[in-house]
């Protein structure tokens, strides 16, 4: 009976946590629209340097492996599709691996790594030193003023490094398919636009910002949980890297098994 009540309070557990991130969540998406007016100045000013951390800071990485990876795609599919005499397929499988499937994980793999860890971090050592009791006390909601922005700019941050990853990626792949003379530019830009269509691009928007979301959320909630010491700092950080993580893959499972399968 030991394990049974052991896996039923893990499960709770699961689920009270689950709650907490989808209650933050929506209170990001609300807030901005019931306090507009309240301390908008301070608001705008953490949203936008959580987006110059999470963002702009990130484009260097970002960058290059966009382009390796559309380089490794091309190359691939080059391998073996002329020989097949579906050489001009080139730019649709890079559509379909980078657009549907590998854009957003890759930006949101990142956006954990560098970002998820820091959010987690810096508001478990907040908790810890009593600074958000301390903005209680002067009259300041912790959350709108700590967690709201983190969690919006970690959404818009991961929205534009998803297609920015996109775009380079098939900048790479472009160079390489064309001055390998394997394809045309005219024939790889033409398999391009042909494969992107409507569905891939809203695909590719929703997964984005819910990615975002997501991981803000999840960081955040981590970083709060943290009460009694400063030992608990890096194990929140750990559990906020691996549950984003973990929340990501399914998220993106549930969401291609649903527009593609």
């Amino acid at each position: 009976m030991e394990i049974f009540r052991h896996i039923g309070a893990l499960a709770l557990g699961r689920v009270h946590d689950a709650a907490g991130v989808w209650r933050i969540i929506g209170g990001a998406v609300a807030s901005p629209l019931v306090k507009f007016r309240k301390g908008r100045r301070v608001f705008w000013d953490v949203l936008l340097r959580q987006v110059y951390f999470t963002g702009l800071e990130a484009v260097p990485i970002i960058s290059w492996i966009a382009l390796i990876l559309g380089f490794i795609v091309v190359a691939q599919a080059l391998s073996i599709l002329p020989k097949l005499g579906g050489a001009s397929l080139v730019g649709e499988i890079l559509v379909w691996v980078v657009v549907r499937e590998a854009g957003p994980v890759f930006a949101a793999v990142i956006v954990i790594a560098r970002s998820g860890t820091a959010i987690a971090a810096e508001l478990g050592s907040m908790k810890i030193n009593n600074e958000l009791t301390a903005l209680e006390l002067m009259g300041i909601d912790p959350v709108y003023y700590l967690v709201v922005p983190r969690v919006l700019g970690t959404a818009v941050s991961v929205f534009v490094l998803t297609f920015y990853f996109e775009a380079v990626s098939i900048l790479g792949g472009f160079l390489l398919a064309g001055f390998g003379g394997s394809v045309t530019f005219y024939a790889y830009s033409s398999s391009i636009l042909d494969a992107m269509g409507l569905v891939e691009a809203s695909v590719s928007i929703l997964k984005s910002v819910l990615f975002g979301l997501i991981i803000g959320a999840v960081c955040s909630y981590q970083g709060l949980q943290a009460e009694r010491s400063i030992t608990q700092i890096p194990q929140k950080t750990t559990r906020a890297v691996i549950r984003s993580l973990t929340s990501v893959f399914f998220l993106d499972a549930v969401i291609t098994s649903i527009f593609y399968m």
